[in-house]
């Protein structure tokens, strides 16, 4: 099924579902650990936490503990650092970015300023200039920056119609919850 296609299908699923269909399509999965494109040990689909010279892992291993855990991480980072009420899909843009470049990178970044001014239009604009590893530029990430800024600016045109709300926590952060699940 096409990209589009798997994204619209997980819209009414959440954050995680939207993110984890960007970031499998783009990491594919791999049972056996390699080096990256900047020579970093991963394993299955894109997971560099334990990944180590000579894993093996089962399909069930890479869906038990290692695409889910990690996306739950990168979701809490967009979400600690992001300090405004922004639409599911361009959450979701932003989980993907996080779990590819890691939270440090979108800490500092044009592109997380742009987001806490409102300048969400600007912050999606900003995805397709992370397209470089070990200062190449790839076309693999300029495909997935590519489809993270168009599901960035989706949540832009859907924002009329929320599927994830915001309660401000009296800490200048926002807790959210998924209008589907509660």
């Amino acid at each position: 099924m096409r990209l589009n296609k798997r994204l619209a299908a997980a819209a009414g699923g959440g954050v995680l579902a939207l993110a984890s269909i960007v970031v499998s399509n783009f990491e594919g999965t791999e049972l056996q650990s390699y080096r990256d494109a900047v020579g970093t040990w991963t394993v299955c689909t894109g997971h560099t936490t334990t990944a180590q010279s000579g894993q093996v892992k089962s399909p069930q291993e890479c869906a038990r503990r290692c695409c889910v855990p990690t996306l739950a991480w990168a979701l809490e980072a967009v979400d600690e650092q992001v300090t405004v009420p922004i639409a599911v899909e361009t959450r979701a843009a932003l989980v993907s970015f996080v779990f590819n470049v890691g939270a440090g990178a979108l800490k500092n970044s044009t592109l997380l300023r742009k987001v806490n001014t409102g300048d969400n239009e600007g912050a999606c604009n900003e995805l397709p200039r992370w397209v470089y590893a070990g200062g190449e530029r790839l076309r693999g990430l300029v495909r997935r920056r590519a489809a993270e800024r168009e599901l960035c600016l989706k949540g832009l045109r859907n924002a009329d119609t929320p599927s994830a709300v915001a309660r401000d926590d009296h800490s200048g952060r926002f807790r959210w919850f998924d209008l589907a699940t509660g």
